[in-house]
């Protein structure tokens, strides 16, 4: 269960740095806020995917290896 102490904080925490590059790339606007906002939330949906597959790693992890 050690590497999931740290990989699901990890996790957590790119979630929130692309949230709030997304949000601050949709507020500034522009050219900037056309380009990079909409690619941002895709970011963000990945990464929101990808720690959502490593909570459940550690959940079967924890009920098989407990």
């Amino acid at each position: 269960m050690d590497v999931f102490d740290y990989l699901i904080p990890l996790a957590l925490i790119v979630v929130f740095g692309v949230l709030c590059f997304g949000i601050y790339a949709m507020f500034r606007g522009g050219d900037f806020g056309r380009s990079w906002s909409n690619k941002a939330m895709r970011m963000r949906v990945l990464a929101q995917f990808v720690a959502i597959l490593i909570l459940v790693a550690a959940m079967w992890a924890k009920q098989h290896y407990g």
